[in-house]
């Protein structure tokens, strides 16, 4: 079965309430078995004018995916971390 990712640009403009955001999310990505592949503003970005923190997290499947992101623990987070930033947020399922 593919693997599932969540793909993330944040565009961060109160970092200390993205602080409170990132001590909520992670825990919940532990307990849906996801795997932060990486992460950080320092990527070389070739194309497009994009800023922001990229992140790549990977899950057993894009089935488990959605089911972190639809939780009720990480729609919470996403509360805050709507409040302290912008963001494009996509889901997709592995190649192989």
């Amino acid at each position: 079965m593919p693997k599932g990712y969540l793909v993330a640009n944040i565009r961060v403009y109160d970092k200390e309430k993205f602080v409170v955001f990132s001590g909520m999310a992670g825990p919940v990505i532990k307990a849906h078995g996801g795997k932060v592949l990486a992460r950080g503003p320092n990527a070389k970005r070739y194309e497009g004018n994009t800023t922001g923190i990229v992140m790549m997290i990977e899950f057993d499947s894009l089935k488990t995916a959605e089911t972190f992101y639809l939780s009720d623990d990480y729609q919470a987070a996403k509360v805050v971390r709507d409040e302290c930033s912008e963001t494009d947020l996509m889901l997709i399922e592995g190649a192989e």
